[in-house]
């Protein structure tokens, strides 16, 4: 494909605007009492070499990709919980800045490899100098422990190509449920992390007021 840059480009803007917007989300939460089910927010836009490989992998012709291809703008929200997971979600639901058109439920419904995640695709209009354009942009809402676990994986996926060694694919499926026996207990003294982490941030409050 030529001109990869003015391709590209509605993504970057996709990926930008929507970091600043999902951030907004997370920072309202400090003007109410209730947690914040949003940890923080990432994105990024795939590079042109995965673009290349996974068309190549999925059979997507080059001219279909902005159709075919959901995750070329992607974002990911972190949760401390797994809970927080489908509040984050219903919150994406209320939102008339988009459009959602699938979702997918790894975390119900994990892969075999043992990945977890909540994926939401949605349709996004971004605004340029020859008018509206709509793009596909995937949100992948996770916990702390199965982002540590999918980026662990996903190196080791680009090493292999996909064909990991028995002992290899054996132990990651044993990390994958070691992560999500660490999110249930966790889950388990939420309301004692939450509270300890209020404590905290009240009293660095204070400090900071004692100082000036």
């Amino acid at each position: 494909m030529k001109h990869w840059d003015q391709f590209l480009g509605p993504y970057k803007q996709a990926v930008e605007e929507l970091k600043v917007k999902l951030k907004g989300m997370r920072s309202q939460f400090e003007f109410v009492p209730d947690h914040s089910p949003i940890e923080f927010v990432t994105g990024r836009v795939k590079p042109i070499a995965s673009i290349l490989d996974k068309a190549n992998e999925k059979g997507i012709p080059l001219d279909k990709l902005e159709f075919e291809m959901q995750d070329i703008a992607g974002i990911r929200m972190m949760c401390q919980f797994v809970d927080d997971i489908m509040k984050v979600v219903e919150l994406l639901r209320m939102r008339n800045d988009f459009e959602i058109v699938e979702e997918r439920d790894y975390i119900s419904h994990k892969k075999a490899s043992g990945y977890r995640s909540y994926h939401v695709v949605i349709s996004y209009p971004v605004q340029t100098i020859k008018g509206e354009k709509k793009i596909l942009a995937e949100i992948q809402i996770r916990t702390l422990a199965m982002n540590f676990w999918a980026t662990v994986e996903h190196s080791l996926n680009y090493k292999y190509k996909g064909q990991f060694p028995e002992d290899i694919q054996m132990r990651l499926q044993r990390a994958a449920e070691a992560a999500f026996r660490l999110d249930e207990e966790m889950s388990l003294i939420k309301g004692e992390i939450q509270e300890a982490q209020a404590f905290f941030s009240r009293n660095k409050e204070m400090q900071q007021k004692n100082k000036s």
